[in-house]
């Protein structure tokens, strides 16, 4: 649940922070981080500051990317793997305490991973610029309305439901590991699900001006 909450946090709480605010944003990372240390120097606390680690990762990578990056969707992706060194070098060390947060940035990012290959894939990379470029959410329901008819076509569909699909058996496969770091990561690629469902009602909304 921990895991999901925190997925969801870039894209409700961050997104619009950065859009106006993106030096904010990048400078709450520090602060995120300073939490993360302190709570990870605390046995009981451990846990907890190990999964805010994975999540300042994600904050980081989002900060750079949607306060100065998000008209090319093509660095999309680079830029959220900013993390992966730290990543590798965690999962060599096997009592690192940053371990769980670890399996909880890999999980985010396999989520995202997948989500932009879809939107890759449907064809919707003109309209992720067009969105990018508008000065508001409620100004968009043309471009949201053109992604909308790409993704219900049978091809966006048929691309849906693979994107789903791979997504909910990895989740599920990783929930029924006994590991903690293995359920953390599937509980944020399962978080993934949620959130796209969510983005996507939110732009039918906007689209048919409901």
């Amino acid at each position: 649940m921990t895991a999901a909450f925190l997925v969801s946090i870039p894209v409700f709480v961050q997104a619009p922070l950065v859009r106006n605010a993106p030096w904010v944003s990048l400078v709450l990372t520090l602060g995120w981080l300073a939490l993360s240390m302190h709570l990870m120097s605390e046995p009981r606390q451990r846990a907890w500051g190990s999964l805010l680690y994975g999540f300042t990762l994600t904050w980081l990578a989002g900060s750079l990317y949607w306060g100065w990056l998000r008209a090319d969707p093509l660095w999309h992706i680079p830029v959220e793997a900013l993390g992966l060194p730290l990543a590798w070098w965690s999962l060599r060390q096997p009592h690192s305490p940053t371990r769980l947060g670890t399996f909880f940035y890999l999980g985010s990012l396999f989520g995202t991973v997948v989500t932009d290959l879809y939107i890759h894939s449907v064809g919707l990379l003109a309209e992720w610029r067009l969105v990018m470029a508008a000065p508001a959410f409620d100004s968009m329901g043309w471009v949201l309305g053109s992604a909308l008819s790409k993704m219900q076509s049978p091809l966006g569909i048929l691309w849906a439901w693979e994107a789903c699909l791979l997504l909910f058996v990895a989740g599920m496969l990783s929930l029924r590991r006994q590991s903690t770091c293995w359920k953390v990561f599937g509980a944020a690629v399962l978080s993934t699900l949620v959130v796209d469902g969510l983005f996507w009602w939110g732009s039918s909304v906007v689209a048919t001006g409901l």
